[in-house]
């Protein structure tokens, strides 16, 4: 429906439709794009507002070529045919969708590098729920396929707080379903294929003989799609490509609201593929993929693998995959991500890179070729082959190694820590706190930083304490304010920091990690390995006082 018009222009073939609008306040990205409830994008202008604020933003050329694309969440669709007008009536020359508005968080930014697009509109909301009442998600990305860098967001905040009138071509909709080129008003809309250019690049990078053979030989694997994007990347490339049977990928049709389900594949929201992979009859390999596909979970026979040491062991064996078999240029995590991978980097001779949490950050270090593989602990991974984290791709990696290696996931990772130290590791989320309580907490922190190191904690003596600050080593642009870090004696440490990819209240994450030499305690349980780092952030953060919660509502 179009709003109230204040005129039109002729620009070309098209009827440009000047609407007036007055600004949101509320339109800050966060490190993902612009995430709000469904509700709050259904206002009159208030996506229209945010689009029209990254066009004036980007600048791009007359004639370009721009990607779009979501999750298939509940109100997808109505965007995608507001942000195709848009894109007619601002001068662009190319639109390509994914067919029924599906396209992975992944395949759009292979689209994008693969077409030779200016950018792309991604609109999902990751891992939020989905639906009615759920989460909806705007998120620019750039001509190498990754997220807006920070200036360009902070430009497009700028400009949504001045914009007074966005630019609409008058258009009927779309059938989003087919396939071909359609016109908008003397633009050409490609509605594509959302499976096979991406499916094409993985072919490229792993062996799929060697793994259509190890399925073959017997091997089990399950891969829980949740309901979400990559439901149909799996059938296609596990089940038809790869020979998998029949039903090795579940809940494998996207759903607006993904099936009533929270799409976060954690053990708490991927409760049902954990139980299958422990049971004494399980599968050897289990794996699930989020809302937009950007994040795995990874869970061998009898064993969960954490995002940090999946990250250190993908780095460790990459070069059994002949797109890696050149070996890595560096590698990359996230601050909160464990420091197991500093020591896969250290025995290779390569360098190792600790960013703030976003890929924005991982990707001038791909693009400068300092880095090859990169990973945070939220369960995201990914290499130089995009500019964003891709959960089936981490998949193919892992199935890729085990198919070279011949043994299963757990005598893996037993062979990785003794030679490379195991990092026990845990998350705990304190999901919609009050976000008063949060900054408090956050502020009492820092308040206390420069006391801390020398004093002794339920035993651990801290050694350093900061508030973790990043230069940009491509660019020298400085990040502050990233999480505070509290370092203890032996390579244990917490984090604390707030999360950005929330819509409601604040989310507090305590990151809790325990360092073990090869020659130490390497099978121990990793709740009673952290349960002095427990003991030590509550009484350093008086965390329930600040939260009013006794325990975290997540543990991954």
């Amino acid at each position: 429906m179009l709003h109230p018009l204040r005129g039109a222009i002729q620009t070309g073939d098209a009827t440009v439709r000047l609407v007036p609008t007055t600004p949101f306040t509320d339109q800050k990205p966060g490190t993902s794009g612009l995430r709000k409830k469904v509700g709050v994008f259904q206002q009159p202008h208030y996506a229209e507002n945010f689009i029209q604020s990254v066009f004036d933003v980007v600048a791009a050329p007359a004639g370009a070529t721009l990607v779009i694309g979501g999750d298939g969440r509940y109100h997808n669709r109505t965007v995608i045919q507001t942000a195709i007008r848009m894109a007619a009536a601002n001068g662009f020359g190319r639109v390509l969708v994914g067919r029924g508005g599906i396209l992975s968080t992944p395949a759009a930014s292979n689209l994008i590098r693969a077409r030779g697009a200016f950018g792309g509109l991604i609109l999902s909301a990751s891992h939020n729920p989905g639906g009615p009442h759920g989460d909806f998600g705007i998120k620019y990305n750039v001509s190498n396929g990754g997220p807006a860098p920070e200036k360009i967001t902070d430009a497009i905040f700028a400009r949504t707080k001045a914009i007074t009138e966005y630019r609409l071509a008058e258009s009927p909709d779309l059938d989003l379903d087919g396939r071909g080129s359609l016109e908008v008003e003397g633009m050409t809309v490609e509605i594509v294929d959302p499976v096979e250019d991406y499916a094409a690049a993985m072919e490229q990078l792993f062996d799929f003989g060697a793994i259509r053979a190890l399925i073959a030989s017997g091997f089990r694997l399950r891969f829980d799609a949740m309901h979400a994007v990559t439901g149909p990347y799996a059938h296609e490339i596990l089940e038809n490509r790869l020979g998998a049977p029949k039903g090795t990928v579940v809940h494998g049709t996207p759903s607006e609201d993904f099936g009533g389900h929270h799409p976060d594949p954690n053990l708490v929201h991927a409760r049902a593929l954990y139980e299958e992979m422990m049971a004494p009859d399980a599968p050897d390999f289990g794996a699930a993929s989020d809302g937009d596909g950007d994040r795995n979970l990874i869970i061998g026979k009898g064993l969960f693998v954490t995002p940090s040491d999946s990250l250190a062991a993908l780095a460790a064996n990459a070069h059994l995959a002949p797109g890696y078999a050149a070996g890595l240029k560096g590698i990359a995590r996230s601050m909160p991500t464990s420091q197991a991978a500093d020591c896969v980097a250290e025995a290779l001779g390569i360098g190792c890179y600790e960013t703030p949490t976003g890929w924005k950050f991982f990707g001038n270090l791909l693009d400068a070729g300092m880095a090859t593989i990169c990973g945070e602990e939220s369960a995201g991974t990914g290499s130089d082959h995009v500019r964003e984290k891709d959960g089936l791709w981490a998949v193919l990696l892992w199935l890729n190694i085990l198919a070279v290696r011949k043994i299963p996931v757990a005598e893996l990772m037993r062979d990785h820590w003794a030679r490379y130290g195991r990092n026990y590791y845990a998350r705990h989320d304190y999901e919609g706190v009050a976000s008063e309580g949060a900054e408090a907490l956050m502020a009492g922190l820092r308040g206390k930083l420069e006391g801390l190191p020398g004093s002794h904690v339920e035993g651990l003596v801290v050694a350093a304490a900061d508030d973790f600050a990043y230069t940009d080593p491509t660019d020298q642009s400085i990040s502050r304010n990233q999480g505070v870090r509290i370092l203890f004696e032996g390579g244990s440490r917490i984090v604390f920091r707030l999360s950005g990819t929330g819509t409601e209240g604040a989310t507090l994450r305590v990151y809790l990690e325990r360092y073990e030499p090869a020659d130490g305690a390497l099978d121990l349980v990793t709740g009673e390995a952290l349960a002095p780092l427990v003991a030590a952030a509550e009484a350093i953060a008086g965390i329930s006082g600040h939260t009013g919660r006794n325990e975290p509502d997540v543990i991954t």
